[in-house]
């Protein structure tokens, strides 16, 4: 199939699509001041999220492709997608840096390079895809907590995560329930003791890494904790699989001594929320108090009896770089037990405004304020 083909559909399938998803907007409910439409539609489980300095917004899907949204008459719709790479596992993260665009499958990273000029040259483009760049290609290829979130420092570093291939378990590869940095051919581990982390991002004006971890399963309908953590330094240890949260010893490591100093969490989110994707506030659209305000979105749980998360939270961060008690932001994709949607990634736009990912509705959101 063509390029063009391939647009011509999804300009179609973009068609109509606050109508027929009314009933999931209607439902979400925001702080006060806050309108909330629907961005895109008809993806396949979107997560994570980056801008173009074009406004085009580059979309990791779980179902395994790569795209590239454009909202051509800038009305808040997107009316044009365009397939970057598909057939991929599981090709969730992606991030931008230096007009290149990362992105992630299991256990591989690739780059496109010059991405913005592709997209902007591809009515001259006889082929179908952009040239893909292996950048990484030896991670575990576990599908257990297998799938990546991406995030560039200011000096080109690309952190990610990897995941514990299990609920509980010690294992002897030491990439395992990590965050690793990799820069210049080098991998560097950042942070350790992470069962699994899809969600991080820099302080804009500390730069010290915030990122949310997934507790683990089968210990109750309220305990472990999931998590809210912060990097003082590189290589600190933040329990797994000895301790979770702030004080909850596992029943079958705990009693083991790995010989590290635990780093306990600056916030406990509720146990089995599943923390995803977190973005720092750093637009000028939103009330000047939540300038650098952490959005914190809540996946939802999948085996507690009542279900919880299925949210966005709003954490101020304090002078000491700790967090206060989180506000609900938007809430609504649970009610009364129904699950209509489960918000995956948050994405600050360069005009201020906040997309948000639902790999369950298959959709993105825009969150807007008017003064």
């Amino acid at each position: 199939m063509s390029l063009n083909k391939i647009i011509t559909i999804s300009l179609f399938l973009f068609l109509s699509h606050q109508d027929l998803f009314s009933e999931e907007i209607n439902h979400l409910v925001l702080e006060p001041g806050f309108e909330l439409s629907i961005f895109a539609n008809n993806l396949d489980a979107p997560r994570q999220m980056a801008e173009g300095k074009n406004g085009t917004i580059f979309v990791g899907e779980r179902g395994g492709q790569i795209l590239a949204l454009i909202d051509s008459d800038k009305n808040g719709e997107a009316d044009l997608k365009i397939i970057l790479a598909k057939d991929l596992q599981y090709s969730t993260g992606v991030s931008l840096y230096n007009e290149d665009l990362y992105f992630s499958e299991i256990n591989k990273i690739w780059k496109i390079e010059n991405i913005e000029q592709w997209v902007s040259d591809y009515n001259d483009r006889d082929s179908n895809f952009p040239e893909k760049i292996l950048v990484i290609d030896n991670l575990p290829d576990d599908r257990w907590h297998g799938w990546k979130w991406l995030k560039h420092d200011q000096e080109g570093g690309l952190y990610f995560n990897v995941g514990a291939p299990c609920n509980i378990c010690l294992s002897k590869n030491p990439q395992y329930a990590s965050i690793l940095k990799y820069q210049d051919g080098d991998l560097e581990y950042v942070a350790k003791g992470v069962r699994n982390s899809v969600g991080f991002d820099f302080h804009p004006l500390t730069n010290k890494l915030y990122f949310t971890d997934n507790g683990r399963d089968w210990l109750g309908d309220d305990s472990p904790s999931c998590e809210l953590n912060r990097l003082d330094f590189a290589g600190q240890f933040f329990g797994y699989p000895f301790k979770h949260a702030s004080d909850v010893i596992d029943p079958e490591f705990g009693h083991l001594k790995p010989g590290y100093d635990f780093v306990d969490p600056i916030l406990e989110l509720g146990a089995h929320v599943a923390p995803t994707g977190i973005s720092f506030y750093t637009g000028n659209m939103f009330p000047s108090t939540m300038k650098n305000n952490l959005f914190i979105v809540l996946h939802g749980s999948w085996n507690r009896t009542e279900k919880v998360g299925y949210k966005v939270m709003r954490v101020e961060i304090d002078d000491n770089g700790d967090a206060k008690d989180p506000i609900d932001f938007i809430t609504g994709w649970l009610s009364n037990g129904k699950v209509l949607g489960r918000p995956s990634a948050p994405l600050v736009r360069n005009d201020g405004s906040l997309l948000i990912s639902d790999d369950k509705a298959n959709l993105i959101y825009q969150v807007t304020y008017q003064n």
